[in-house]
């Protein structure tokens, strides 16, 4: 594929003793969207980024914004999330009784709706959410914790999601957990369109992110 593949800074991942300073340095590499997760110790069993820090990245960057809700009844709190500046918001289907009408919620506010795949979540399960769908997050890991190494048998998945796309409209396919340099350029070449990026290739290397960028693209 020759498409530019989307690259997405976890920002869970980032230093928050500088946040204003990774999201200026972020930009001026050239990532696309800041990637944010919600948590709530119930779905997932870890806590993810308070509401200040999603707050201020929304308002400091100029980039899009996503949000991740790892959480029960999402529905709930789609407006709280738009109203910050989120533009693509991933629901999970299991954490949610009428996931149609919270990806039609989603859509309604302006945002692009998305929803996230868990390792054990089969194409069939959400095969009729799709139509609703702008983007597909497939988790490669469990959900909750970062730092997790990819699960092989998710590319098997992927490539059905990926060839299923057209079909339902167009949605995006990306990857969430485990994105080593190795694995965006083998997922690159079956037609994913973006990576979530944590500690496998992004944060913690002490290296200019400039220089990183630019070695992904090449991908």
């Amino acid at each position: 594929m020759n498409r530019e593949k989307l690259l997405c800074p976890s920002m869970m991942c980032a230093n928050f003793g500088n946040l204003k300073g990774e999201i200026e340095q972020l930009e001026a590499a050239g990532f696309d969207i800041f990637h944010m997760d919600v948590m709530d110790g119930n779905f997932v069993p870890n806590f993810g980024m308070g509401l200040q820090d999603i707050e201020y990245i929304c308002r400091k960057a100029t980039k899009p914004c996503d949000i991740h809700l790892m959480i029960q009844k999402p529905y709930d709190y789609i407006d709280k999330f738009t109203n910050m500046g989120c533009k693509i918001i991933y629901i999970h289907p299991e954490a949610d009784i009428h996931v149609c009408r919270t990806l039609q919620k989603i859509r309604d506010t302006g945002a692009k709706a998305g929803i996230a795949i868990n390792p054990g979540t089969s194409f069939e399960t959400v095969e009729n959410m799709l139509y609703l769908c702008d983007y597909v997050l497939i988790m490669s890991v469990n959900p909750g914790f970062a730092g997790q190494k990819y699960l092989d048998f998710i590319t098997k998945k992927t490539i059905r999601f990926v060839d299923e796309a057209e079909k339902y409209g167009g949605y995006k396919v990306m990857i969430d957990g485990g994105c080593s340099p190795n694995k965006i350029a083998e997922l690159s070449k079956i037609g994913v369109s973006g990576f979530i990026l944590g500690t496998s290739a992004l944060f913690g290397k002490g290296r200019p992110y400039n220089e990183i960028i630019k070695e992904l693209r090449s991908l």
